[in-house]
């Protein structure tokens, strides 16, 4: 077996966290008390969809996951909601003070004393398991928990669990949307952890799922409902090859492998086909091709920034329903002539693709229509760095004034703490800035001028 744990950590994380377990009971036809019964072989087994959920004696299902926030609030919808009874009341943590948007609370003061309570959690978990194989961190990195307690605890995961991957799913600050006048403080604290810590994270940004919902689906007024659906659907995907079979298998470690060049440059763009509402599927003739065409529409990237502006490393697709390689082949031939995706001169092949026969699932009452194919593609570009050089810039404007700097200081945190995270980040502008040269060019003139 090769089980994963998920830790859903902060509101962002628990509210994605429960689309998301929503959203696999469905696929594996598992329902909202735990019950399966397509499932046979009562109280174990090897069937695939024990990856992420562990079976009890009396033959109920249980996910493999933790929820952690320091607060109760949002946790209690998870306790009285639609799936209070599938989770297991020890596997939601929650405090009873919140992080209050600020890194510092989550890191040090609040978030010190409930990591290990989450970390003794994670073990039994994690003993419970044959094979694990990773972990997926679901987190904000603009409020107190999910960037604070968020870093804490990859901090301590890597330490106990050194060789395990860890992907973390990250909820990125939209350049105009704001949740928290302190986000740029927040993200670069939490990215400086990002950083050392994670093997892939992967960057969403509101903005971007706000507009995909508005132009692709016809949703005037999007709630987060709505993003996080979509969201999951791109996790679903990921993970897809654990849990149902395929012609290509994907796990964990294969992003590791084939989209992170160098340990540092690990900060995915992701993009999901077909997005439609289910009036204007009837209309469409969504074929491989075209599928794998749009991922690469810079319209539909989940995070707010424009692949045209750099090139692309290496991408993953993981196409999955009633697809068959060939499709695949000549779908990948065809994006290899295109002028428009550009990729880095050293990195000649660039893709790795997992197909996987299970078509997607949609969640009823939905905004996705029910479709045979889907694609989902991770990829690794250059352009990323636009997010983070956005943000320094938001950050430098606050620092130079020192403004908010004294809630941080006052929750145990040192000035300088600031100042190096800000540095890793401007290290990290510089790496992209290198990896996108082309090798050829050994100047170091700058690349944005064949736009």
């Amino acid at each position: 077996m090769r089980e994963c744990l998920s830790i859903h950590v902060g509101q962002a994380g628990i509210q994605i966290g429960n689309a998301c377990w929503e959203l696999f009971c469905l696929e594996h036809g598992i329902q909202p008390d735990g019950q399966m019964p397509s499932d046979k072989t009562v109280g174990g087994g090897d069937d695939a969809f024990n990856t992420f959920f562990s079976e009890t004696g009396a033959g109920k299902h249980v996910p493999r996951c933790v929820f952690l926030d320091l607060e109760p609030t949002v946790i209690d919808e998870v306790r009285t909601g639609t799936y209070r009874q599938l989770f297991h009341p020890e596997q939601l943590i929650s405090g009873k003070e919140d992080a209050a948007n600020n890194f510092a609370r989550g890191h040090y003061t609040i978030g010190k004393e409930i990591v290990d309570l989450a970390l003794d959690r994670i073990r039994k978990l994690a003993d419970m398991c044959t094979g694990l194989q990773g972990f997926m961190v679901y987190h904000a990195v603009g409020g107190g928990t999910g960037s604070g307690l968020g870093s804490l605890l990859l901090e301590r995961l890597s330490v106990d669990y050194g060789k395990k991957t860890k992907l973390s799913m990250c909820i990125f600050p939209s350049p105009q949307v704001s949740g928290a006048t302190v986000e740029p403080y927040n993200s670069i604290l939490s990215c400086h952890g990002l950083l050392e810590h994670t093997e892939v994270s992967v960057m969403y940004d509101n903005e971007a799922i706000y507009d995909i919902c508005r132009r692709s689906l016809d949703i005037e007024r999007p709630t987060y409902t709505n993003l996080n659906r979509l969201i999951t659907q791109v996790m679903s995907s990921l993970t897809a090859s654990l849990r149902f079979d395929g012609a290509l298998n994907m796990d964990l470690t294969n992003f590791q492998t084939n989209l992170v060049p160098y340990p540092r440059i690990h900060f995915m763009l992701s993009s999901y086909a077909p997005i439609i509402s289910a009036e204007k599927a009837y209309h469409e003739q969504l074929s491989v091709s075209e599928l794998s065409n749009s991922v690469f529409e810079p319209s539909s990237m989940m995070a707010k920034c424009d692949p045209r502006h750099g090139k692309y490393i290496a991408c993953a697709m993981m196409y999955r329903g009633d697809v068959v390689p060939k499709d695949v082949n000549a779908a990948v031939g065809t994006l290899k002539t295109k002028r428009t995706i550009q990729f880095v001169d050293w990195c000649p092949t660039g893709f790795k693709v997992g197909i996987n026969y299970q078509p997607p699932t949609v969640v009823p009452g939905g905004d996705l229509a029910k479709v045979q194919r889907a694609l989902c593609m991770i990829s690794n570009s250059t352009a990323v760095a636009e997010v983070f050089s956005r943000l320094d810039h938001k950050f430098d404007l606050m620092y130079a004034k020192r403004a908010f700097v004294h809630w941080y200081v006052g929750e145990g945190m040192e000035e300088g703490e600031f100042s190096e995270a800000r540095e890793d980040l401007a290290a990290l502008e510089k790496d992209y800035e290198e990896v996108g040269a082309d090798s050829t060019e050994d100047d170091g003139e700058d690349e944005g001028e064949e736009y």
